[in-house]
């Protein structure tokens, strides 16, 4: 018997499938990865609160490298997850450009670091919040930036998967992006109150959830 080789085509076709699922794999990872890392600094690190500090100012300290090893590692794999959206063809255009910002924007993250804040690292005083260094303010702009262009493109997805007749789907994403923009917002308005501390918790998990989401969604 002769064995019969496949054609051209259709092994570009399968490598190009592959491809796509591994970069689709990233998105699935990258958000998981991203929280675990904050939750298990929550027991390595004095003086953290959750409850008061958001995750980046953990960038700060002796251990600080591992929150920006974190920026790093959720920066590229979601700009991985984003090629992966473009391959797909099924999440339009804006989408993937605006979740590779987002990407970009956490390596920006890791390069512009947070400043210390009241209690963290321990021993930092009220007053520190009263003066803003310039990687603060990089940073800063960089989570501005970032959470825009992934609130814009939950979205742009969601009326995508409304129009083509995927309303549960659709809006999903666009409470996706509501929660993220309202905590953003809530963190942006609250001078480090716990409420807007916890919002903006909330909307960073909703992101990356919805990241997670989606990508498996377009993996299937």
């Amino acid at each position: 018997m002769t064995a019969i080789a496949a054609s051209p085509a259709v092994t570009a076709t399968t490598a190009a499938r592959c491809t796509s699922h591994r970069l689709l794999a990233a998105g699935v990872v990258a958000g998981p990865l991203y929280v675990a890392t904050v939750v298990a600094q929550y027991f390595l690190r004095d003086g953290y609160d959750p409850t008061r500090h958001a995750a980046s100012v953990l960038a700060n300290g002796d251990l600080g490298w591992l929150q920006t090893t974190n920026f790093l590692l959720a920066g590229v794999l979601t700009v991985l997850a984003a090629a992966g959206l473009r391959r797909t063809g099924l999440a339009g255009t804006w989408a993937p450009r605006l979740v590779g910002v987002f990407g970009l924007s956490l390596l920006a993250a890791a390069v512009f670091v947070a400043d210390p804040v009241e209690g963290f690292p321990p021993g930092t005083p009220a007053s520190a919040a009263e003066t803003m260094s310039w990687h603060g303010l990089g940073h800063l702009a960089a989570g501005a930036v970032g959470f825009t262009c992934l609130t814009v493109a939950c979205f742009a997805l969601g009326r995508r998967l409304r129009r083509a007749g995927h309303r549960g789907a659709g809006a999903y994403a666009v409470a996706s992006g509501s929660l993220i923009l309202a905590g953003f917002l809530a963190i942006s308005s609250s001078a480090g109150a716990t409420w807007g501390v916890l919002a903006f918790s909330a909307g960073i998990v909703a992101g990356w959830t919805w990241l997670a989401v989606t990508c498996a969604r377009l993996a299937r």
